[in-house]
């Protein structure tokens, strides 16, 4: 293994999964000693260790190691963070875009703390509306705001390689708390959050 182990990786857990995706192939009727597949089984299981490694990771720590008195209390967005996951239902990634505004009371965090809270939860077998839910649940609970506000807009590769195969459908999922239950503020986000 000539790469450097991520530190949560185990020698151990990579061959496990390498033996898993090596049956898996035979299963479909490949040959796994053929030249180009010698190395495809701990490659996809080094892949999943890293698509998944969202369940190793606390997003409220993530959020308390910069969070910061300010007597700030409008509206903080974070746009167009870009995220890439993998549905819980055939393992085929979903991607797209989050856009996260909370309205501090009494407390911010760093803003790239969010992008990252992002990260942790869709580095997991997800489903859009669930991981829209979360985001909103960590910051509500981590920074006790006056309110939170997620939209998550995504493609579904599993509705455009298999299925329906409709290639241009988006999904757009919302959870919002307090401030954000008053139609005028989500409505002000959502002009804020518009793509000119």
């Amino acid at each position: 293994m000539e790469e450097l182990l991520h530190p949560e990786w185990s020698i151990d857990k990579i061959e496990q999964l390498k033996s898993h995706y090596e049956g898996i192939l035979s299963l479909l009727g490949e040959d796994v000693e053929r030249e180009g597949l010698l190395k495809t089984p701990e490659r996809v299981a080094k892949a999943m260790l890293t698509l998944t490694r969202g369940y190793n990771q606390d997003p409220h720590e993530i959020l308390m190691a910069a969070k910061f008195k300010e007597e700030y209390s409008q509206m903080v967005i974070v746009k167009d963070i870009d995220f890439f996951s993998l549905c819980e239902h055939h393992m085929l990634p979903f991607y797209g875009k989050v856009h996260v505004a909370y309205i501090p009371n009494g407390y911010i965090t760093g803003l790239s703390k969010i992008a990252r809270v992002v990260d942790v939860f869709s580095h997991r077998l997800q489903v859009q509306e669930r991981m829209t839910l979360q985001i909103k649940e960590c910051i509500q609970k981590t920074l006790n705001p006056l309110g939170v506000m997620v939209v998550v807009e995504a493609k579904h590769m599993c509705m455009q390689m298999r299925g329906v195969e409709k290639q241009n459908s988006v999904t757009t999922t919302s959870d919002f708390t307090g401030a954000f239950n008053q139609a005028k503020t989500r409505e002000e986000f959502m002009n804020l959050i518009q793509h000119n």
